[in-house]
């Protein structure tokens, strides 16, 4: 992990901002009928418009500027001429660079209602997030957090993690340690 100044903590929260509000856009518009290559042409302007530039754009080759994952594509879905339709979820993972930092998160949202089994698994995977970021402070361990969203969850909720991708840290790089999978083991405190 590459510790930061509460400098660069703040210019890292500029770029997550400006990527809250790309996403924030991007909602007022989505729709059936809409592509998500006309969503990630969308966010490109946003972006640029607003002094960023796409982080994902051209990243190990990348051709686009943001990740658009339909319906049971779990992360890193490419964005495509496919119409949404009435009941898709969607999530759009934008990353910014501004001032020399990088601001990279993600949202799903429904395209209308996908019915109350998807619009559950939806909120549950919210919450998991939430439960993982409560337990993301000083003298806890990357287990913490992952045992945090693993337990809600699995144990709670009957749902799966995915454990072959992991949350990751960034700065002035995209991907940064720590990684932070979706399941793990408390720390065990010893007095």
């Amino acid at each position: 992990m590459i510790a930061k100044t509460n400098e660069q903590v703040e210019m890292m929260r500029k770029s997550a901002l400006l990527v809250s509000k790309a996403l924030a856009e991007i909602a007022k518009v989505l729709k059936p009928g809409l592509t998500t290559l006309a969503i990630d042409h969308m966010i490109s302007e946003y972006v640029r418009d607003h002094q960023g530039i796409p982080s994902f754009l051209n990243y190990n080759g990348y051709p686009f500027n943001s990740c658009i994952s339909v319906n049971d594509v779990v992360v890193h879905g490419f964005p495509n001429k496919v119409p949404l339709k009435e009941g898709d979820i969607i999530s759009v993972d934008i990353g910014v660079i501004l001032n020399g930092w990088h601001g990279d998160h993600a949202y799903t949202f429904a395209i209308g209602n996908p019915g109350p089994e998807v619009m559950k698994l939806i909120k549950v995977t919210k919450e998991s997030l939430y439960k993982g970021i409560e337990k993301a402070i000083a003298g806890n361990r990357v287990g913490d957090i992952a045992f945090a969203i693993q337990e809600h969850t699995e144990k709670k909720n009957g749902y799966g993690v995915v454990r072959e991708l992991v949350g990751d840290g960034l700065g002035r790089s995209l991907h940064e340690d720590p990684q932070v999978p979706n399941y793990g083991k408390r720390a065990v405190v010893r007095n």
